[in-house]
């Protein structure tokens, strides 16, 4: 159960609604981690700036963009994070789903290119802790990135380095969307929903 609950539909400021239906907008349903983050209305209000920035189309495919915040919040532990991005990359962006289900073996799968190797390498490294991303993860980078394109994948994985702490701390409960989802597209050795589903 969420430790901190989220703030009931009904009871939101004018201004956090529009919030709200931003998070619907972009996501599909519900997010709890709005509804409590709604509690502090003004970072709520910077995190839609944030979220609105970062996944507006840019330089790097959306797909990747959300592949990219899968491997970053894998790596950091955070199986919420992970359900919504995989989600996303799905029934938001339209990512391939089996290219989204085999994510967790993109080192080896035929599905991913040098490219997006690069991208999920440093997305891995960089979500671990203590960090793990090198001089080596960006020269590989270069090789296929422009500037923006990097700084795009910064921006997805600094994202979700907030992200991540925020629903993994406050054990924020999984929605039915995504939640069901990751059940549907990965074994139980590769995810589970461990503190965000209440039994």
């Amino acid at each position: 159960m969420t430790r901190i609950a989220p703030v009931a539909v009904e009871d939101l400021l004018e201004t956090t609604r529009k919030n709200l239906a931003y998070a619907e907008e972009i996501m599909g349903f519900t997010p709890n981690d709005v509804l409590t983050m709604a509690h502090w209305p003004e970072l709520l209000g910077a995190m839609e700036q944030l979220v609105a920035i970062i996944y507006k189309p840019g330089e790097l495919d959306p797909v990747l963009k959300r592949l990219i915040a899968t491997i970053t919040s894998g790596a950091a532990g955070c199986r919420y994070c992970q359900a919504h991005t995989a989600h996303g990359a799905a029934k938001m962006v339209g990512g391939d789903a089996e290219k989204i289900a085999s994510v967790w073996e993109y080192e080896t799968s035929p599905l991913f290119s040098e490219r997006e190797r690069a991208a999920l390498n440093l997305a891995r490294a960089a979500g671990t802790q203590p960090n793990a991303a090198s001089d080596d993860h960006f020269r590989a980078l270069e090789e296929h990135f422009t500037r923006q394109q990097i700084m795009e994948i910064m921006g997805v994985i600094s994202l979700f380095g907030f992200l991540n702490r925020w629903n993994d701390t406050l054990a924020t409960e999984l929605e039915d969307q995504p939640l069901k989802f990751a059940e549907k597209t990965y074994d139980r050795d590769v995810w589970e929903p461990g503190q965000h589903k209440t039994v």
